[in-house]
């Protein structure tokens, strides 16, 4: 199963276009630095390694994390070893295969993919320390932590969720007395050095983005629908069974390891449904909890072996249900990375934009004279021109509500690649792709209305229209503005008329 399941991932990686964070992921490993206004380094220096070795294309930039997603069963096997017998590492390990968020895992560049296998290894080297209290394993539990640190803000839910075992569980009130744990904490805080170094130079705009900007810190009564999105995400039954996993180890929290599993796991599993309650509700989240999730994998087949015959029948109804769960998946995503297969998609509810149309729209773009700047309507366009065209073709991006949305827009004024710049420029030719599907219906016409206050818009110059007009993008002969000119009637500018003309105007 796991030669199959990596062989597809594989395929898939090799061949489906990058997704827009993904393409500025790239953009970033580009210019290594000690964080981004986005995230942590790690994810860009992966890249970047990845790269420098194997050339520039689509697999050899998610070589790293096909890798690193590859360990995921093997370390959940290795946990296993702690709660049953010589069966239970592999059963585990197919429990966490089939999970289909952990199943698919590393066929994208995502920082998710090193995050998981930090917790992992942390989680590890946590168990182990705790039986042995060997140097190397708490030297293990301080490298994961600190590799999360330097991959994602969210490694600070790591760190709660170890809080949570110290306070609560009695073996973990004990750590506080072990040498061990004090050297793991220093070797953890390492990798906080780089996300310190990035946010003083840049007067905290990672913080800001990721504690203030993503976040309304209010009550949404939407978030309660989180339980359904999870149910969804690791397939109905199984969504059950690890509830049910999580429920058993709390109540055996007095033996080892299931304190460990019980603490870690459900602080993600809860602690993350109550911090959606209140935290960002615009972006993909169900993510979030899967090391709880892969942690709870790794106990199941102890928990198992004592439960009913019903239980276990249950259970293996619901590992076939994920397993099938898992190869819808991958086949969404293998259908996605074809334009045929995306044209099968046009009409789904599901459609995968954030995959489709770059290639299209790369292959039509009209011939540039020289000393014309390639311009895009947001950040995601931009990075996926510049990762088709080559990293020495220079890529600006206008102010998107996109780029501050997803936390892009410091990084790109960093840059000196964002509208600010292109004014300097002023009045250079300029050729304008707009991407006119990237944002929802009622923010469309105030953006693309404002595009004529930004740029001097001389004349059309086509369209690509993909998918069944699931995907739009215009291509405009422009000039540079030295500043922004005041608002103007959306009605009264090209990029909002033509846009709305295309998507209005049905073929017969």
């Amino acid at each position: 199963m796991f030669v199959l399941v990596l062989a597809c991932k594989v395929v898939i990686a090799a061949t489906l276009s990058p997704f827009g964070d993904e393409a500025f992921y790239w953009q970033e490993s580009l210019q290594p630095a000690w964080g981004y206004s986005d995230l942590p380094p790690l994810t860009a220096w992966l890249i970047a390694g990845s790269e420098a070795v194997f050339g520039h294309g689509l697999l050899a930039m998610r070589v790293p994390f096909l890798l690193l997603g590859s360990l995921v069963p093997w370390l959940v096997a290795a946990l296993a070893r702690h709660g049953g017998g010589p069966v239970a590492p592999w059963q585990a390990a197919t429990f966490a295969l089939l999970l289909p968020l952990g199943g698919s895992l590393g066929v994208l560049a995502l920082p998710d993919v090193p995050l998981t296998v930090a917790i992992l290894l942390a989680a590890r080297g946590l168990v182990e320390a705790l039986e042995t209290n060997r140097k190397r394993d708490w030297c293990l539990l301080g490298l994961g932590l600190a590799m999360a640190w330097c991959t994602h803000y969210r490694a600070a839910m790591a760190m709660l969720a170890g809080l949570v075992f110290m306070l609560f569980m009695p073996r973990g009130r004990r750590t506080w007395r072990m040498w061990g744990w004090w050297g793991a904490m220093a070797v953890a805080a390492l990798g906080l050095l780089p996300l310190a170094l990035y946010n003083v130079a840049s007067r905290g705009a990672g913080l800001a983005f990721q504690l203030v900007d993503r976040n309304p810190w209010q009550f949404h009564a939407d978030a309660l629908v989180q339980p359904l999105e999870q149910a969804l995400a690791c397939t109905p039954l199984l969504y059950l069974v690890l509830l049910w996993g999580l429920w058993q180890a709390w109540r055996r929290r007095g033996e080892a390891p299931f304190d460990v599993v019980a603490a870690l796991g459900g602080t993600f599993v809860i602690a993350y449904f109550a911090l959606g309650l209140f935290a960002d509700d615009v972006r993909f989240r169900v993510h979030w909890p899967l090391p709880g999730y892969l942690l709870t994998c790794a106990l199941l087949p102890a928990l198992l072996a004592g439960a009913s015959i019903p239980m276990r029948r249950f259970a293996g109804v619901a590992m076939a249900v994920a397993g099938v769960g898992l190869a819808l998946g991958l086949a969404y995503l293998g259908l996605a990375a074809s334009p045929r297969g995306a044209g099968v998609l046009a009409h789904a509810k599901a459609f995968p934009s954030n995959f489709t149309g770059w290639r299209e729209v790369a292959a039509a773009l009209p011939p540039r004279p020289a000393g014309t700047v390639l311009v895009a309507d947001n950040f995601m366009l931009a990075a996926e021109l510049r990762f088709t065209l080559g990293a020495p073709v220079p890529v600006y991006s206008l102010d998107s509500p996109l780029n501050a949305k997803h936390g892009r827009a410091a990084q790109l004024n960093a840059w000196a690649r964002d509208e600010t710049a292109l004014q300097a420029l002023a009045p250079a030719p300029v050729l304008l792709v707009v991407d006119e599907t990237a944002l929802r219906e009622r923010e469309t016409r105030d953006w693309l209305g404002s595009l004529c206050a930004r740029v001097d818009i001389v004349r059309p110059l086509g369209r690509v229209d993909a998918f069944d007009g699931r995907r739009r993008f215009a291509f405009y002969e422009a000039r540079a503005r030295s500043m922004r000119r005041g608002a103007i009637p959306p009605d009264q500018c090209i990029a909002w008329t033509a846009a709305y003309e295309a998507a209005t105007v049905r073929p017969r």
